[in-house]
């Protein structure tokens, strides 16, 4: 069995990092996807690829995985940068403000 460990990247919709510290292991797809003749719905009868298992740090997720046999990968995630302006927000209303505030 495969499987693959990273850390999920947040949700673009927020700039929350919520649900972003955790690790996750998650198994890779056995087989293709067949489609039902019927209804035309998409199925498998691969389970694996349901499994989904959260863990508080990358070592214990590597540990699962050895202990059980999985072979894993591990994606490092790619983390954003620190996004501080000098003043920040509330220089926008300082009152010694030297030039006019604009959008």
């Amino acid at each position: 069995m495969r499987a693959r460990i990273y850390q999920p990247a947040r949700n673009a919709m927020t700039s929350g990092q919520a649900r972003t510290k955790t690790w996750v292991l998650e198994f890779a797809p056995d087989g293709g996807k067949a489609i039902d003749p019927l209804m035309g719905w998409t199925g498998s009868a691969d389970t694996q690829q349901q499994v989904r298992i959260r863990f508080s740090t990358q070592q214990a997720a590597l540990d699962y995985a050895a202990e059980r046999g999985i072979e894993a990968t591990v994606t490092e995630p790619h983390k954003r940068k620190f996004n501080v302006r000098p003043g920040g927000y509330g220089e926008n209303f300082a009152p010694g403000r030297r030039s006019a505030w604009t959008h």
